[in-house]
């Protein structure tokens, strides 16, 4: 075989095979090829897809659309693998087709062209076709109607065809290799904006405000612009870095379920590097635009501990006090211990605890709400309820004198009355700073930290306690 007859059969061939290629219809994949979607979802209104499906491919070179993906994806963050031919299929170049349908769209693409203006009347039952040429779509149509331009025109507009560069869906286009078989099972992952979760609680005390049954709630809120079918959901509690984040955040709002219910069936959690992962032990599916709520723990007759605090503040005792109305808030807590002891222990992702009480008829009525941070487990959980109505506190600043240009002394009366059917404690949270010294004082205290000293106060049932110290601060 000659060598000029050989390089002729191999642009023949060649020239063969580009045909060929070029004669392929281009591939596309919907939802319908997916075999399995596994969706974890991150604090930070981030999402992490990975999309496995099932497509056939011709071999060579061709161009796959890849269809239903998010219409909040990171395109630079795509990867696309095959699972049963790695080696055979290979991603030459990528394009996020994100030039969706819409109809200033569709008529952007038909400027110079016909169209077609249908004018119906329903009163009278007559219809009236226009061929128009459209000159722009800047704002407001201008057509060419024979001769005369005119700026808009009544009827309705009706194309022949949709353009080939306008899709319906967010696409991500390939164009790839396939020197595998036909078969490939092809997992797609990538990162999405527009999709966060969050957790609430529910906290039940009983009468005696000893005990409570607490339950907890995901709430996933899908706004990322696609559907997760029957996807295996994972939820990573911790805030973890981002580079730079300028996509809007969404805003939404969205009340915890008031009742009790059973954690069966549902999160299984596991530390992961320095975070904490939520792994739903079934799958679920997620809808675009859908706020879902899934049980994330039930415990029953966890122990709880009730405070009233009184707080003063640090400028109090470097000046004299002139409150017209001496009253101050006695701040009601309750606190829980995060522990397998105390019937929890699993890491609690951040949230809104909502309490609930039943009333004298048995009837449960909501009683506050307050913020808790990710709480790892053997920590304690600080909520505050709202302030008490029946005890009351009141402070009084009996005597104050400047000792020294940087030296005060002043001398406090707090007054605490109860007119509650059974005994309390309140303590008396003080503030200090500088350099101080309690001269003298009427209850015990104890010393919290360098800057802070408590009075834990018992205060029968209608009945008055009046708590008198004296105390030299320098600055």
């Amino acid at each position: 075989m000659n060598k000029k007859w050989t390089a002729s059969l191999t642009a023949l061939l060649v020239g063969m095979t580009t045909a060929a290629w070029a004669d392929e219809p281009v591939l596309k994949s919907t939802m319908e090829d997916q075999t399995g979607v596994e969706l974890t979802v991150y604090n930070g209104n981030l999402g992490l897809v990975k999309d496995t499906r099932t497509i056939d491919l011709s071999r060579g070179e061709g161009e796959l659309r890849f269809m239903d993906v998010a219409a909040s994806i990171m395109p630079v963050t795509v990867s696309v693998k095959s699972l049963n031919q790695p080696e055979g299929f290979t991603v030459l170049e990528q394009n996020y087709e994100y030039d969706l349908m819409s109809p200033d769209k569709l008529l952007d693409k038909f400027v110079g062209r016909k169209i077609k203006l249908i004018d119906r009347n329903e009163f009278q039952g007559t219809e009236k076709v226009v061929e128009a040429e459209l000159l722009s779509n800047n704002g407001s149509p201008i057509y060419k109607i024979g001769d005369q331009i005119f700026l808009g025109h009544p009827g309705y507009r009706v194309l022949s065809e949709i353009p080939e560069n306008l899709i319906a869906k967010p696409t991500l286009t390939w164009l790839y290799s396939n020197k595998g078989r036909k078969s490939h099972d092809v997992e797609v992952s990538y990162l999405t904006n527009n999709i966060s979760w969050k957790a609430d609680y529910v906290v039940i005390l009983n009468d005696s405000d000893t005990q409570a049954d607490l339950s907890g709630w995901v709430t996933v809120n899908n706004q990322s612009g696609a559907i997760y079918k029957e996807a295996k959901l994972k939820l990573i509690a911790g805030q973890i870095n981002r580079a730079i984040n300028n996509m809007p955040q969404v805003r939404y709002a969205m009340e915890a379920m008031a009742a009790g219910a059973t954690a069966a069936d549902s999160f299984v959690e596991q530390a992961f590097f320095e975070y904490h992962i939520y792994d739903l032990q079934r799958k679920t599916t997620i809808k675009n635009n859908q706020t879902k709520q899934i049980s994330l723990l039930a415990a029953e007759g966890a122990g709880v501990q009730k405070e009233m605090l009184v707080y003063g503040e640090q400028g109090y005792f470097t000046r004299r006090y002139h409150e017209q109305n001496p009253k101050q808030p006695v701040n009601v807590y309750v606190k829980i211990k995060n522990s397998e002891a105390n019937k929890l222990g699993m890491p609690l992702p951040a949230g809104v605890m909502r309490l609930y009480k039943k009333d004298g008829s048995g009837s449960l009525q909501f009683i506050g709400e307050d913020n808790v941070e990710h709480t790892p487990k053997e920590e304690q959980i600080k909520l505050k309820v709202g302030e008490a109505f029946d005890v009351v506190a009141e402070r009084r600043q009996t005597d104050w004198k400047e000792i020294a240009s940087d030296v005060y002394e002043s001398e406090w009366e707090i007054t605490l009355r109860n007119h509650k059917k059974e005994d309390v404690t309140v303590s008396l949270i003080e503030p200090l700073y500088g350099t101080w010294q309690v001269l003298n004082n009427s209850h015990p205290f104890t010393k919290e930290d360098a800057f802070t000293i408590r009075f834990d106060v018992p205060v029968a049932k209608d009945k008055e306690v009046k708590v008198i110290y004296r105390i030299r601060v320098q600055v």
